[in-house]
């Protein structure tokens, strides 16, 4: 399984040493020292995967991940020493397919490395049939494009709302509990919490509710989950 990995890791140290462990395994390296090296790496030479730190000079590796991800879909593993929930789940809000926190054991990063180009190799291997465009209550998912709109207008989504959306749209009315909805989304494996499914309900209102604070589309069914409305229309008091 041969593949052709960028390393944006600014500890040089730490660098070399995921660098000889991924040679080891056989893959094709390059090793860059900041954010604006790694954009222009992983545009020069589109790898198979991109083993990225969060702290690193003149471009975060959380502004690599946003600007990336709006342009490919790009594998990304992001390393970080940063261990809250919250750091969590802005990197995966932002399309990071898995995260370790510092200090990791090399050997796990490989088990990871591993997983994530079986995953995507798999995906590209056994080209799906077509799927049916998704329609409920003024929401249009297109799994084959990867586009969302709201009554004919185009809403930008993260890889995990788009999961989230496809998998709701999919059966509209039916409750998804959270713990269906996590074991639907890809990545972060024993990383992902049930607040993972909040925040991207919470995103996903902003952008395609009339009113995010009373919503018609993407509903609570307290104490149970969510569900996407089958009609849906004008919050209530709205004008």
């Amino acid at each position: 399984m041969c593949a052709y990995v960028v390393v944006a890791e600014d500890d040089v140290k730490q660098a070399e040493l995921v660098r000889r462990y991924l040679e080891h395994e056989g893959h094709e390296v390059v090793a860059v020292y900041d954010g604006r090296a790694a954009l222009d790496a992983v545009r020069d030479r589109a790898p198979d995967l991109l083993v990225l730190d969060v702290m690193m000079p003149k471009v975060d590796g959380l502004d690599v991940c946003r600007v990336l991800r709006a342009e490919s879909d790009l594998p990304v593993l992001m390393l970080t020493a940063r261990t809250t929930e919250d750091d969590l789940l802005l990197g995966l809000d932002l399309g990071a397919d898995d995260y370790m926190t510092k200090p990791y054991s090399p050997r796990e990063l490989m088990a990871r490395v591993r997983t994530l180009l079986r995953r995507t190799r798999a995906a590209v291997a056994v080209a799906p049939p077509p799927v049916a465009t998704l329609r409920a209550g003024g929401l249009t998912v297109d799994p084959a494009r990867h586009e969302v709109r709201v009554d004919g207008v185009p809403v930008e989504c993260t890889p995990g709302e788009f999961q989230l959306l496809e998998l709701m749209t999919s059966q509209p009315d039916r409750v998804f509990t959270r713990q269906q909805i996590l074991g639907h989304l890809h990545g972060f494996d024993r990383y992902i919490t049930s607040r993972t499914v909040d925040v991207h309900v919470m995103n996903l209102r902003k952008k395609i509710e009339p009113n995010p604070r009373r919503p018609v589309r993407l509903v609570t069914v307290y104490g149970i989950g969510y569900k996407i409305a089958a009609v849906g229309g004008r919050s209530p008091g709205d004008a």
